[in-house]
């Protein structure tokens, strides 16, 4: 049976190694150095699923004061169907309520027809009157 507990940073490779092998995530942009800054940022609001020592199953969660934010949602393909994901997602929302935080936003891949799905039954609605925008940012 899978165990959810707190994120921390000495989780990194393995929650790198799950979002490696997962197919809705883009971890181009990942790394040790971001994940660390954004777990300091917000270190009560990400879960790990764990089962025999392995991590199985993230969500990445946090917010801005306002609203929060889920990235990172993964439950390895042999763990699916076992309540993980809602496990996980439940976790982060009860830590974001905890921290005042009244809404949630995520961002999925069209084609991810898993994802979307999941999220869907989760009760997450889509929203029609928005386009999504992304700037790399150089840094110096």
């Amino acid at each position: 049976m899978a165990k959810i507990r707190l994120m921390t940073i000495n989780d990194w490779d393995g929650v790198n190694e799950c979002w490696t092998d997962h197919e809705g995530t883009n971890p181009v942009d990942d790394s040790a150095e971001g994940f660390t800054r954004y777990l300091k940022r917000n270190p009560t609001t990400s879960f790990v699923a764990e089962e025999n020592g392995k991590i199985i199953g993230t969500i990445l969660a946090g917010h801005d004061g306002r609203r929060g934010i889920f990235h990172h949602v993964v439950v390895a393909p042999e763990y699916r169907g076992q309540g993980i994901g809602r496990m996980l997602v439940e976790s982060a929302v009860e830590a974001l309520r905890k921290e005042g935080i009244q809404k949630v936003l995520l961002v999925v891949f069209t084609y991810n027809e898993n994802g979307n799905q999941f999220w869907e039954h989760m009760g997450f609605t889509v929203r029609e009157d928005l386009f999504y925008r992304n700037k790399y940012i150089d840094i110096l």
